[in-house]
């Protein structure tokens, strides 16, 4: 009896050595390969370094820990005389490497950046390519983390199709990961929503198909296990699958994500920040984020518009714990398509709207008068977390709709 290594370095290795530097969290899966009952339990890492027991073979379970104090350790089986038999690997955890150095890599995706609408055409086959990359970026000022991303960017890239497309994503991780990564789109119907075809090891590639059989806005986003330390490290986005006939035109789109960062440092402390398992486990995030980092939408990277036009808000929640209300101050949306369904009627006249973790939502609006508008979670405290986005609209004033400054004896 042996465990034998799955993809990677390991592939193929009879009790592999198994390896992780000191902090780092440790993901591992095992299968059942020939029915009889197993278990692995990594003894120097306290309960969370035991897996239940799986029985039957093509069984498989996953556990999740946080690597300890460097040394040199052991794997096993605990059924009684499995480790006798064989089933017993090495596990070196190497010291802390030194900090990374502070760099101000922008990883926040610019709202504006939304592809053109479909138009008029006929289903056809659409390919879509993601690229998973793992880089330390600008989280805050003075601030980075370690980031995952699709294509660099927090969120990933906002991907548009029409119903009845087939969709052929072709999922790379890149060849400077350390972890596996993978996809899941809920705009898919199948097994994970193509998660359980793209779990993919640093260096490969893997790919599958989809047809988009129901219009509307959905999210996508890595669901390798942990799949909430995936999304909360930024692998998260939103696809919008047009009806036939598409939206209705309007002057302006803008695409905004909603996520949670789980740092080992408090808010606002400044350097490379570490992430936490716990924070996350307890769903205590330090920082709340539009678009991935604080600013993203405000300082960075503002949304524009002019007085008269009309405005459409491509709003996602990445998650993975929170559910936002979302709400633009000093903004009436005129239309809702709510919860990212476009099949029935939009809601009009709405103030403030409810989506879920995994969820979206569409909303239209006209700008009337010159000013900023504020994007915000009306769960305010976040926004003393850094979730805050603004509009910033320019043209002439209205004191029809809005005169901010009233003279004394002016009647009003």
């Amino acid at each position: 009896m042996v465990f034998i290594g799955i993809g990677g370095t390991i592939d193929g290795q009879t009790n592999p050595v198994l390896s992780a530097a000191e902090g780092q969290l440790v993901q591992v899966t095992l299968i059942n390969g020939e029915g009889a009952e197993h278990d692995i339990v990594f003894d120097s890492q306290g309960p969370a370094g035991s897996s239940p027991h799986v029985f039957g073979k093509g069984a498989s379970t996953n556990i999740a820990f946080v690597a300890s104090k460097a040394g040199d350790y052991v794997y096993f089986c605990s059924v009684p005389g499995h480790r006798l038999a064989g089933m017993e690997g090495q596990f070196l955890i190497t010291p802390q490497p030194p900090p990374q150095t502070v760099t101000e890599a922008d990883i926040s995706h610019v709202a504006s950046d939304v592809p053109k609408p479909i138009g008029k055409r006929e289903p056809q086959t659409v390919r879509v390519d993601l690229v998973t990359v793992e880089l330390e970026g600008r989280l805050a000022e003075g601030t980075t983390f370690g980031y995952w991303t699709f294509n660099g960017k927090v969120p990933g890239p906002m991907l548009r199709v029409r119903v009845g497309d087939t969709v052929e994503v072709h999922l790379k991780n890149a060849d400077n990961s350390a972890m596996v990564h993978s996809v899941d789109f809920h705009a898919a119907t199948g097994p994970g929503g193509g998660a359980v075809s793209t779990q993919t090891n640093p260096g490969e590639e893997k790919s599958f198909k989809f047809k988009a059989l129901t219009p509307g806005l959905y999210v996508y986003h890595c669901a390798t296990p942990m799949v909430a330390h995936h999304i909360a490290n930024g692998m998260y986005g939103l696809i919008l699958v047009e009806p036939e006939e598409g939206l209705p035109a309007v002057d302006h789109e803008f695409y905004v994500m909603q996520g949670e960062i789980y740092t080992e440092g408090a808010f606002g402390q400044h350097g490379s920040q570490e992430f936490n398992v716990e924070k996350l486990l307890n769903e205590r995030p330090e920082y709340f984020v539009f678009n991935g980092s604080v600013g993203a939408l405000s300082r960075l990277h503002p949304l524009r518009a002019k007085v008269g036009d009309t405005v459409r808000i491509f709003f996602g929640v990445g998650g993975p714990n929170h559910t936002s209300s979302f709400h633009v101050i000093g903004e009436i949306f005129d239309k809702v398509y709510n919860l990212g369904g476009v099949l029935s009627e939009p809601l009009r006249g709405v103030q403030t709207v409810t989506v879920p973790a995994g969820g979206a939502v569409i909303t239209e609006f006209k700008v009337d008068v010159p000013g900023n508008y504020t994007l915000v979670d009306h769960a305010l405290s976040r926004a003393e977390r850094g979730l805050v986005g603004i509009l910033h609209v320019e043209g002439p004033p209205n004191s029809e709709i809005y005169d901010g400054k009233i003279e004394p004896g002016s009647g009003h």
